[in-house]
């Protein structure tokens, strides 16, 4: 079977948690670069990439890659490239989105007008045709100019893989469901640990966290857009990839995860969420404010994404909620504390300074991933 070099875009910062799904996934690793990792795999990796990949925004396939500094050179070396290998005859495909950094070419709209006239053209010659009906199924293409090195792919994917499926509607602020579970493996947390989120929203960090104690794919109740791509990878590859997936899950796993929220609304829609997710009795929510955070047990975790002020007249209320937060936590003193936060001043009425501070960009908004490390439980020993 051919392989190919396929493309995992992720947050910045971010890189490593996935390298490391790949690799437990079975493939190897060609590059990591800031905000992507490439590695090799066949049709039936398209598949499999897709279902499980937590923390990867989308599957693409790489096309190829060249230096163009002029439209000629773009034109002249996408023509080069064998687009009759992946798109049919009847193919309908169009460039869905084209990216530049620090690089000549720089117009979206030029990129992605030569890019397709390019592809036109190859295809043109190799189908020996003047027009392209263009009514089969779907090739969207990417391209991506950073400082002058044109990549273009094949996006197999579709909508993003944040979409999971499980979340139609969402609380104030939320966060994306492949950037929580990113966070959730930074953490040393396991499905046997305590997990809260105190601040809980949509229900997106629990019922990540609940997902991945039942070892449920988080692509594997959806649909991809290369499931229709019958010409190069076979229909049954993404019947297999299911089975296999639905075969590993252990949807009767042990596990304590808390949810909880002072908004009783949104506690609501979070447990809605939980349930189109499966995980809905994995979890308890709970209709709290972060005042009342309190546990009877040891070395818990806390993960969380507190309110930031997105609105003017709440950062108000910011100074006292972080307190509140802190205060709580500090009577917690064998747990570790995760939190993901733009407010500026969150270790300052958090009333502590965290152990560890990774900067990461959500979107285009500069975010921090405060770790407060508390101390491992004492190792279970035989009597």
């Amino acid at each position: 079977m051919n392989t190919f070099e396929l493309i995992a875009p992720c947050h910045f910062g971010l890189e490593a948690v996935l390298k490391r799904e790949i690799y437990d996934l079975g493939y190897d690793i060609s590059k990591v670069e800031d905000g992507k990792v490439t590695f090799i795999g066949d049709a039936e990796a398209i598949a499999r990439a897709n279902i499980n990949l937590r923390t990867t925004e989308r599957i693409l396939l790489k096309v190829g890659q060249f230096k163009a500094t002029t439209f000629t050179e773009l034109f002249d070396q996408t023509k080069e490239l064998p687009w009759e290998e992946f798109i049919p005859k009847n193919g309908k495909f169009w460039v869905t989105k084209a990216n530049s950094v620090n690089s000549k070419l720089f117009s979206s709209s030029d990129i992605q007008s030569i890019v397709k006239k390019a592809i036109v053209d190859r295809l043109k010659d190799k189908y020996s045709v003047n027009w392209f009906d263009e009514d089969g199924e779907s090739y969207p293409i990417r391209v991506t100019i950073m400082k002058d090195m044109v990549t273009l792919a094949l996006d197999t994917t579709g909508v993003s893989l944040h979409k999971r499926g499980y979340r139609p509607v969402a609380g104030k602020a939320p966060i994306s469901e492949t950037l929580a579970a990113a966070l959730i493996m930074l953490t040393p947390w396991k499905k046997d640990r305590i997990l809260v989120d105190p601040f809980c929203g949509s229900g997106t960090f629990a019922i990540e966290a609940a997902m991945m104690a039942a070892n449920i794919a988080p692509g594997v109740e959806r649909n991809f857009q290369a499931e229709k791509w019958t010409n190069f990878i076979d229909k049954s590859l993404w019947k297999d990839a299911r089975e296999e997936a639905r075969d590993l899950e252990e949807l009767d796993v042990e596990t304590e995860i808390q949810a909880y929220d002072i908004d009783e609304e949104v506690i609501k829609k979070a447990r809605i969420n939980a349930k189109r997710a499966g995980v809905d009795h994995l979890i308890h929510f709970q209709n709290r404010g972060v005042e009342e955070l309190s546990h009877h047990k040891k070395y818990g975790f806390i993960i969380t994404n507190p309110p930031y002020g997105e609105r003017l007249e709440d950062k108000e209320t910011l100074p006292k909620i972080y307190s509140d937060f802190g205060r709580q936590a500090a009577l917690l003193d064998t747990w570790s504390v995760y939190m993901i936060t733009s407010y500026e001043d969150a270790q300052k009425y958090y009333g502590k300074k965290a152990d560890k501070n990774r900067k990461i960009y959500n979107g285009m908004l500069k975010t921090y991933f405060y770790s407060y490390i508390g101390p491992k439980p004492p190792k279970k020993t035989d009597k």
